[in-house]
């Protein structure tokens, strides 16, 4: 099992969650986060004067998958999750971690049952 963490742009989380519910993955945890990563932040002009706004909104979808869906799971993120924009940063990271164990807190169900 693999927990995929992928921190993408806030409007492209539905577009995800839809193309990864075509494929039976919809259990995933999201929260909104903050940072920046290349691009170093962005100006914002509020009345007038701009102002350096060092972090940049994004979520992070947290997702446990088994090993059959892993590579399944990644591509349809590659594919759905850019913004188009050729050469611009800022579309996100994916990241892949083992996972030893899953339990259910319900039942007590363990392992790749309680993905």
């Amino acid at each position: 099992m693999k927990m995929i963490i992928a921190i993408l742009q806030p409007t492209k989380l539905d577009t995800v969650r839809d193309a990864l519910a075509k494929l039976n993955v919809c259990r995933m945890t999201v929260v909104d986060a903050q940072g920046y990563g290349r691009q170093k932040g962005r100006t914002e002009l509020f009345r007038g004067i701009e102002y350096g706004a060092n972090l940049i909104r994004k979520v992070t979808l947290e997702i446990v998958v088994n090993d059959d869906y892993l590579d399944l799971t990644i591509d349809t993120l590659l594919q759905v999750a850019v913004t188009g924009k050729e050469g611009s940063f800022g579309d996100g990271k994916i990241f892949v971690l083992p996972v030893d164990e899953v339990v259910q807190v319900s039942d007590g169900t363990r392992g790749k049952e309680a993905v």
